[in-house]
């Protein structure tokens, strides 16, 4: 048996077990090692406010429609997993047990996956596992940064520091941009800082757009990326870009836009709001990016040491203390980032990376 994290209903959590999926000629067997809660959309899930739970999504006219919900309760979620091969099928030749896999299977203790999947996610054996969570998220920051078309020697505003938000930055900083980091939480203003950002302000000292004029020469931004998820966000990045610049949102808004007033400055200054959405990628990069490189793109900059993700991990805690991670990150944001469940042996309710 294979213990689980289900969503029973919004805020409700909890532990149960499936029988092991049966091992076929070419499959592989996981056994999950960590597995990342993600902030954004599963915790739109948690707390019952993610569009799929109210309303159903169309795939052939694209529309969401009121009515009876696509998302049902119970649920298993979660797309942030590492795990470790510990048996494969008699055809399997391309992976091995001992080695470390990433990928997306949810909260599981133990999951069944093809050959071919497995040995595209091998991760390098001298990194740390942890790193293996952020395939999924690191994939939407890098869509966010190929979707902002940054040049060298560009200024651009991240707007929001979760984890979302610390990996855009080092990207855009990456890409040759000098970074201004926007939150209203002193910690991840300064870890941002820490993790390479060039000037950070905080949000709840207002002037944003001001100040980032007067740090541009009067210009502005050349762009904003917006991953919040807060409107009145996205209309203080609408705000801080430049005119004819283009605004970047890669936040999951919830609700309606209330603080998004589009006759102002998105009107007046011909911004350019461009929606990044990790199901697909910009037409004009779709013939050499797909959501495969994308992936594995991050890992790589990551065990090279060129993305540092091991400072955003905030909490390491074991699975079954699932319900406590889930109210953390829902009721006490300032006190986490990433929180990461351990299956095997993890202990700690308050471990902390300390890395520089």
């Amino acid at each position: 048996m294979a213990a689980v994290v289900r969503l029973d209903a919004p805020g409700c959590v909890s532990i149960t077990e499936e029988p092991d999926p049966p091992l076929h000629a070419t499959g592989v067997r996981l056994r999950t090692l960590f597995s990342g809660i993600s902030a954004g959309t599963e915790l739109t899930q948690y707390r019952g406010t993610n569009a799929h739970v109210v309303k159903t999504w169309d795939p052939g006219t694209r529309l969401f429609t009121p009515g009876r919900a696509e998302f049902a309760y119970p649920a298993v979620v979660g797309y942030e997993e590492v795990g470790e091969v510990v048996e494969v099928g008699d055809d399997v030749t391309a992976v091995r047990p001992g080695q470390v896999v990433w990928g997306v299977w949810g909260h599981r203790g133990t999951t069944v996956v093809e050959q071919d999947y497995a040995a595209a996610r091998v991760l390098d054996p001298a990194a740390d596992p942890l790193l293996g969570i952020f395939s999924h998220i690191g994939a939407v920051a890098l869509n966010v940064v190929l979707d902002a078309d940054l040049h060298v020697g560009e200024t651009a505003v991240v707007f929001g520091l979760g984890v979302l938000g610390q990996i855009v930055a080092q990207l855009a900083r990456r890409n040759g941009a000098r970074v201004v980091a926007v939150d209203a939480l002193a910690d991840r203003l300064e870890l941002a800082g820490r993790l390479g950002a060039d000037v950070t302000l905080d949000a709840r000292e207002g002037g944003v757009a001001e100040e980032v004029r007067r740090l541009t020469g009067g210009r502005g931004a050349d762009v904003a990326l917006e991953v919040s998820g807060n409107p009145k966000a996205l209309h203080e990045a609408v705000r801080t870009v430049a005119y004819n610049a283009r605004v970047v949102t890669g936040g999951f808004y919830q609700g309606e836009a209330r603080g998004l007033f589009l006759g102002e400055e998105f009107h007046h200054n011909r911004v350019d709001l461009v929606c990044s959405q990790i199901s697909g990628v910009a037409p004009r990069h779709a013939h050499r990016w797909d959501r495969a490189r994308l992936n594995t793109t991050v890992i790589d900059l990551a065990v090279a040491g060129h993305l540092r993700l091991r400072p955003l991990v905030s909490h390491v805690v074991p699975f079954t203390d699932a319900a406590w991670a889930y109210d953390l990150l829902d009721t006490r944001p300032d006190q986490a980032l990433q929180v990461v469940l351990g299956f095997t042996g993890t202990d700690g309710r308050d471990h902390r990376d300390g890395e520089a």
